[in-house]
């Protein structure tokens, strides 16, 4: 985990998205106990209640649950919910501001959908150190 302490973004978001992240990448399986937030209060120096408003939030997104006693634990079915929110969250962020921009252009669909394999046709010939 890496919190910035010194920038705008809120620890308690950045502790969010650094926990979401380990789940979505399968640090922390579904079905899988958490670090406490005292463990991680202790870890990187920050206020438990200040990790805790961060794991609520997760709670309230489903992605955390609490079991009474023991901890905070993944959700079954967290990585689907996390999909679903990052691909609406890269829609909201980068296609709807390429078909504004396309649109703008006078791109046809055709024309961006083409854009958008060459995309992927360099990206794999970056990947396989063609040129």
């Amino acid at each position: 985990m890496q919190i910035d302490t010194s920038g705008d973004r809120p620890i308690f978001l950045q502790i969010a998205d650094q926990i979401e992240d380990a789940v979505f990448t399968g640090v922390f399986p579904e079905g899988q106990q958490v670090p406490s937030t005292t463990e991680i209060s202790a870890q990187w120096q920050i206020n438990p209640h200040t990790v805790l408003k961060g794991m609520n939030l997760l709670v309230e997104q489903e992605i955390l649950f609490k079991k009474r006693g023991l901890g905070m634990f993944v959700k079954e079915g967290a990585c689907a919910r996390i999909r679903a929110k990052r691909q609406q969250s890269f829609f909201d962020r980068y296609v709807a501001s390429l078909v504004a921009e396309a649109k703008k252009l006078d791109l046809t669909r055709e024309q961006v959908v083409a854009l958008i394999e060459r995309g992927y046709i360099d990206d794999r010939d970056t990947d396989t150190g063609a040129d």
